[in-house]
């Protein structure tokens, strides 16, 4: 039997239910034919339209929330790149053949996105379903007397009552999330080593929380002067969690790891002290890290990695080169006896080290080579700019206008 090709588009406009289709804008790009059927808009009342100038709130309800929570639901998939399902609501339109009167509507909205090939998204489908028949006929034909349409209109209230509760309750969540994760990125910013020249080495450091994402808090970097001529040290880790949890338990590893490189004799021994310390951890399974020792007079950096991306070495004719010949389990997985593995490599002045978090590489969908890829290829293509500027560079090509969903920690060192 030959394949038929299908017709996507025929497909959309005949779904039984309301879909459309939004921009990242909030203006509608397409919309089915059941979604002007029951809105009673035509395609022209709403293709190119912003979806609030089409269906505002009703001014004569001072209590009315239809349009701020389904706004919210429409920047948390954005922000997210996740489905977002919300709570029964009720959102008055008002009558097109009668401007000015408005009907009570009620609704479930389903938000998901649609993602581009970058893993932004391009599109939000907005799916939704009419219940407004199902709680009228809960409440029994107008007029109706009876213990049937008396069931109904309290089945009605107690379902809209408690889809309200429901939608208060997420409010007051993400309320007390937002308040949380202030308090963690102050924690955290009090924790982290301030930016700084180190030594006579031109350094940069950033630190991006994740946008519209619990996951923030856990990222963390290091420099610090070692002993024995003219030597540094520069590490970064990633704790798993979110909040003020992962900024407690970050703050206790970086100034672990921070004393144990001052008299360790390599990065393989800071980071098996580290882990052991690990252990001992609530809240540092599977924490990754890796720290690099730098000896500028004999122009090697020897590194040492616990299950983190590798550092990127920049040399000064512009040829990348990623330490990862000593790649090791995260900082808790490793029994006791065994050392860490441990590589070196050799570079030249003028060559740049940069170390960094998953969250500047990482999308979904997306092989983790595609990722360091780009990151070489920007690094590569601005090797001749200052540390200050390169770090702002990297950041602008490699994170999503709107911020990433995951934490994002970058040290840039000219050697």
């Amino acid at each position: 039997m030959a394949e038929t090709a299908i017709d996507y588009g025929a497909v959309f406009k005949a779904l039984p239910g309301m879909v459309a289709l939004l921009t990242p804008e909030l203006v509608y790009a397409d919309v089915n034919e059941e979604f002007v059927r029951v809105s009673g808009r035509s395609r022209e009342q709403l293709i190119g339209k912003y979806l609030f100038d089409v269906f505002p709130d009703n001014p004569n309800d001072t209590a009315a929330t239809g349009m701020r929570n389904l706004e919210a639901s429409l920047y948390r998939v954005l922000a997210t790149g996740e489905r977002d399902t919300m709570a029964l609501q009720r959102y008055d339109v008002e009558d097109p053949e009668r401007p000015g009167e408005w009907q009570k509507r009620y609704w479930s909205p389903v938000n998901a996105p649609l993602l581009g090939s970058d893993g932004k998204v391009v599109l939000i489908l907005h799916r939704v379903e009419e219940v407004t028949e199902l709680i009228r006929a809960r409440g029994g034909p107008a007029g109706s007397r009876g213990s049937r349409g008396s069931r109904g209109r309290v089945l009605e209230a107690e379902l809209y009552t408690r889809a309200r509760e429901l939608q208060e309750l997420n409010e007051r969540l993400r309320r007390a999330h937002s308040r949380e994760r202030e308090v963690a990125l102050a924690l955290q910013e009090a924790m982290l080593p301030a930016p700084r020249q180190v030594g006579h080495h031109r350094a940069a450091v950033r630190y991006r929380p994740a946008v519209g994402a619990l996951n923030v808090c856990g990222d963390w970097y290091d420099l610090v002067d070692l002993v024995g001529g003219d030597r540094i040290g520069v590490a970064v880790g990633d704790v798993v969690g979110h909040g003020l949890e992962a900024a407690g338990v970050m703050g206790q590893l970086r100034s672990a790891l921070s004393a144990a490189s001052r008299v360790a004799a390599g990065p393989a021994q800071a980071l098996d002290v580290l882990g052991r310390y690990a252990h001992v951890i609530d809240g540092a399974e599977s924490a990754t890290a890796v720290t690099t020792f730098i000896d500028c007079d004999r122009h090697v950096i020897t590194y040492s990695s616990a299950g983190h991306p590798p550092p990127l070495l920049v040399h000064a004719d512009g040829r990348t080169e990623f330490l990862d010949q000593a790649t090791d389990t995260p900082l808790d997985a490793r029994p006791d006896p065994i050392p860490r593995p441990q590589a070196e490599t050799t570079f030249l002045p003028g060559a740049t080290l940069v170390l960094y978090t998953d969250g500047l590489i990482e999308r979904r969908r997306e092989d983790i080579d595609t990722g360091l890829d780009r990151l070489a290829d920007a690094l590569r293509s601005h090797r001749d700019q200052d540390p200050e500027t390169l770090a702002d560079t990297v950041l602008s090509e490699l994170l999503p206008p709107g911020g990433a969903t995951d934490d994002t920690a970058l040290i840039i060192v000219r050697l």
